[in-house]
Formats: C-alpha cells, sequence, structure tokens
C-alpha cells in the first residue's frame, strides 16, 4: 500500500490522520495534539480540514449523550504504523 504524506514535516501520513480521528479527534488542533501534524508549516491544516470533513464527531455525541467526552487520544506512538 501506498503511503500518502498529509503532513511532511512529521511524516504523518493520512492513514494516521483517519485513524486519529477515529480514536475521537474532531478538528485539525486535536489532530496536531496527537501526532505534531500542522504544527511546523501549516501547509498540511487544510488537508487535515479535508480529511476530517463536516462529518459526525464521537467527542460532541458523547456530550449530547451526557457522556464524558474527553476520552484521552491515541499519540502517534501507540497508533499501529500504517504500513
Amino acid at each position: 500500500m501506498d503511503r500518502v504524506f498529509v503532513c511532511s514535516c512529521f511524516g504523518v501520513t493520512e492513514e494516521q490522520v483517519k485513524k486519529h480521528a477515529e480514536a475521537g479527534a474532531c478538528t485539525p488542533r486535536q489532530i496536531a495534539s496527537a501526532c505534531k501534524a500542522g504544527t511546523d508549516c501549516g501547509g498540511c491544516v487544510r488537508r487535515i480540514q479535508a480529511l476530517l470533513g463536516r462529518g459526525a464527531c464521537p467527542r460532541r455525541e458523547l456530550a449530547d449523550r451526557g457522556e464524558p467526552a474527553l476520552a484521552r487520544l491515541a499519540t502517534a506512538a501507540e497508533l499501529p504504523d500504517a504500513a
């Protein structure tokens, strides 16, 4: 499988961004907290926004149900390599 890099500054792939989103990251800032993507030159922020889309946010859905919405996001080291 070819790796498509979103953030060349930190070597973050589309697959990694998608996994962070599945783990609960809903915004580029939350993606940045999880893997640093978007924190250096900023050139990838729009691509991250596009990957996140305007879809449902698991954290928002949890908050709407009255459940804890601030579960800890997985760091890049905790995610399996998208090889």
